[in-house]
């Protein structure tokens, strides 16, 4: 049932449970301290006040004074009422082991045998006859109403006149015990009450990172990973480390998940590419064959003005269905010259009267000044389509910036708008061919084509779009 529990619940339950166990532990020590001290103090007494009656009643015994003998046990004790109900007892025996006098006459009649009063008092007149040494000692059992201390009482040069036995029964220490039994247990009441609510709010503490983990484990795949590392424990324990694992496992799956995408992504792209290479092939054919026999016509019939006209609109349209169809064949021109800083100019030239139209601000950074082993037509061709989608996408008086730099043997090329946020849904197919948003600026044909010269130059293309504004940036290898 226990194992069962959250740690929600498990973890300050056993706080509690160790607290409360630890009290009643030192709770009852102090209580069997109490109880061991007070019977001390209570034999200590007794012991006290029998070496004391030992000596009187030396005396007594020697010259046979029955009554100053028992006149002498009987003055030590409170009252009749303590010696009615017996809490204490004074016995004195003669050399043979029976009862001289007695505080109680009735109950130890003189010249009888402690074995005759009762069971106790025979076992305690077995032991006084058994022990051959001259000297005090205790005697008490678990059952046993008294505890009796035994004295032997003995003449000046050490003859044993008889023996002093001074019982006293174990209610006379009670009350104390009683009393700091009760302290006791108080002090560990106020303890329990200050420390329990500790615990439970000290367990729920500790509980609450694994609580978080657990829940967090049940979200993985349904929620967000920011939402979910949000409040993962930190630190050095093994909680801590439990945390940082477990983001390390959401970083992991974060980027598994953006990979498949990119693949998934590349995989359709391709597919798509191959489909309209082929449909571009089909279309080609049949095409040309149309263009020529309409030149054909033109050069050698003899078509009057409507027939002309209506000639000059089909090879029109002819050509323009083929100029599409020839967006969608982009093969790199690798005999293009190396790319130089005035191809990064003509960009900048050719974009410049498309923003000014916008009344936008270009903001230009160009950190290359050498030469680049890079195709220059399709590089500029990359750079120019990029720019010509932000103007698009740019709101009036907004901001364009363009970054182009070289790191890690790659060109980069960064072009940023301040338009409208790409929705996440429409960012998987942004460069699909005719794939138009409003925030990207493209036209149908621009990205799909920009993506697939950036394929063949082994580059690599990544657009972020956040509410801000929305950035894409192409990473091309150089070769050294």
């Amino acid at each position: 049932m226990f194992a069962n529990l959250k740690y929600h619940y498990k973890i300050p339950l056993s706080l509690i449970l160790v607290i409360a166990v630890t009290a009643l532990v030192v709770s009852g020590t102090l209580t069997l301290r109490a109880y061991q001290d007070a019977k001390r103090e209570l034999v200590t007494s007794v012991l006290g006040l029998g070496k004391v009656l030992s000596r009187t009643l030396r005396p007594a015994l020697l010259h046979d004074e029955v009554w100053q003998a028992f006149e002498t046990v009987i003055t030590p004790l409170d009252s009749r009422v303590e010696r009615r109900a017996g809490e204490r007892l004074i016995v004195v025996l003669d050399r043979r082991h029976q009862i001289y006098v007695a505080s109680s006459p009735e109950r130890f009649p003189m010249l009888e045998r402690l074995a005759a009063v009762d069971a106790e008092f025979g076992e305690l007149g077995r032991r006084i006859a058994g022990r051959g040494a001259d000297e005090p000692f205790t005697a008490e059992e678990t059952g046993w109403d008294y505890i009796h201390v035994v004295i032997p009482i003995l003449a000046v040069d050490g003859a044993r006149l008889g023996t002093l036995i001074v019982s006293s029964s174990r209610v006379l220490f009670l009350p104390q015990f009683y009393e700091a039994l009760g302290g006791a247990a108080w002090s560990t009441l106020a303890v329990l009450l200050v420390l329990l609510p500790i615990g439970w709010y000290w367990g729920k503490r500790m509980a609450e990172p694994l609580e978080y983990l657990a829940d967090s484990m049940t979200k993985v795949g349904r929620e967000p990973t920011a939402v979910l590392r949000r409040g993962l424990p930190r630190g050095a324990d093994e909680v801590g480390m439990l945390g940082a694992g477990f983001d390390k496992m959401l970083q992991e799956l974060e980027e598994k998940k953006a990979m498949e995408e990119q693949m998934l992504a590349s995989e359709r792209l391709a597919a798509i590419g191959r489909l309209t290479a082929g449909i571009s092939h089909e279309i080609n054919n049949p095409l040309g064959g149309m263009l020529n026999a309409i030149s054909t016509y033109k050069k050698h019939g003899s078509p009057d003005a409507m027939t002309m006209k209506t000639m000059s609109l089909l090879e029109r349209g002819l050509l323009q269905i083929r100029e599409t169809v020839g967006a969608l064949l982009v093969e790199a021109k690798l005999e293009s010259h190396a790319l130089t800083l005035q191809d990064f100019e003509d960009a900048r030239t050719l974009v410049a009267p498309s923003a000014q139209a916008k009344s936008a601000r270009l903001i230009w950074s160009n950190q290359i000044d050498e030469p680049l082993p890079l195709p220059s037509t399709q590089v500029r061709q990359i750079l120019l389509n990029l720019l010509l989608n932000a103007v698009a996408a740019v709101e009036r008086k907004g901001r364009l910036e363009c970054s182009i730099s070289r790191a890690n043997g790659s060109l980069r090329l960064s072009v940023a708008n301040d338009g409208k946020q790409i929705s996440r849904e429409r960012l998987e197919h942004l460069y699909e061919p005719f794939a138009t948003h409003e925030a990207s600026g493209g036209g149908g044909l621009g990205l799909w084509v920009t993506y697939q010269l950036v394929q063949q130059l082994k580059g690599r293309i990544e657009a972020d779009s956040q509410p801000s504004g929305t950035t894409f940036t192409v990473t091309l290898p150089i070769d050294t």
